[in-house]
């Protein structure tokens, strides 16, 4: 009988699976790395997407109301008179604080210029909250015998972090809430109504600098918004450096001088560049405009 000849792995061979095996594990690492940063720049994009709808639907909201008249109500509605402040305002490039009397302490803008956008509405209602039907930003009722605050602004966070803010007036005092981090930049421009009579329709469209010069601000009758949001982390698989005009190229083209309007990734830390981002623009009439 024979001898069964018993043979083990050389060298070559344990070398040529030591290879393989390291190649397979690399491989499976990589599109272990690579679905997780495609997980990331997932969630990332529906935070923005989420976030911005948000604050759009609320601003939106919040313009809608601003002009409203109640001609329900005894006598000549308080926003027919001269006197009276008009129902939308607004600042170039500038911050607020929470305590402040409505937006007459501007401060040095944060997030490239970012504006304030300040509207004023009536309550609707008997008694200290009135009747529900007209709210704030911040979700709390306001009274017919007064007239309510909703303001717009970018502050930083605690950690730094550009957000933009919801300020208003309630029976305690002034309080400003968080409505989205992220912010790249907010900018606000206003339909204006050049006509006599009045039609309720915007001629041009003015940053809040030119409508103060032109003692416009009862002509207002729409308002066009800008938002521009970034993620918290740098999750792109893209190196491309992306322009953003939040209203428009030929606006940013024309106005160079109107902070925050163009945003150039080539310009930010390099920190930043590789963030997702999201643009958002709107335009919103006003319900009503002052008479």
């Amino acid at each position: 009988m024979k001898p069964v000849s018993c043979r083990g792995w050389g060298v070559i061979e344990l070398m040529v699976a030591l290879a393989l095996g390291l190649l397979v594990t690399l491989l499976a690492s990589g599109l272990l790395v690579a679905s997780g940063s495609n997980y990331r720049h997932h969630s990332e994009t529906l935070w923005l997407s989420d976030g911005g709808r948000y604050a759009m639907q609320l601003m939106a909201q919040s313009i809608r109301q601003a002009a409203y008249v109640n001609w329900d109500r005894d006598g000549v509605p308080p926003e027919l008179d001269p006197d009276t402040p008009a129902s939308v305002a607004g600042r170039d490039a500038a911050t607020i604080t929470r305590n402040s009397e409505g937006i007459s302490e501007p401060l040095p803008a944060v997030a490239h210029g970012s504006d304030v956008l300040a509207l004023r509405f009536t309550g609707s209602g008997a008694g200290a909250t009135g009747d529900g039907s007209s709210v704030n930003c911040a979700g709390f009722s306001v009274a017919g015998d007064t007239r309510g605050w909703s303001i717009f602004y970018v502050a930083a966070d605690a950690d730094g972090e550009p957000e933009l803010r919801c300020k208003y007036r309630s029976a305690s005092g002034w309080g400003a809430d968080a409505v989205v981090r992220g912010v790249d930049s907010f900018q606000v421009l206003y339909g204006v109504d050049t006509d006599t009579p009045l039609d309720g329709v915007p001629n041009t469209y003015l940053n809040a600098t030119a409508v103060d010069a032109a003692a416009g601000w009862k002509r207002v009758c729409a308002v066009r918004l800008g938002l521009l949001l970034h993620g918290e982390n740098s999750t792109r698989a893209d190196t491309l450096d992306t322009t953003f005009d939040l209203f428009g190229a030929a606006y940013a083209d024309a106005h160079p001088g109107d902070v925050g309007v163009r945003v150039e990734e080539a310009a930010l830390p390099a920190s930043q560049r590789l963030r997702t981002r999201r643009l958002f623009s709107m335009t919103v009439a006003l319900r009503n405009r002052d008479g």
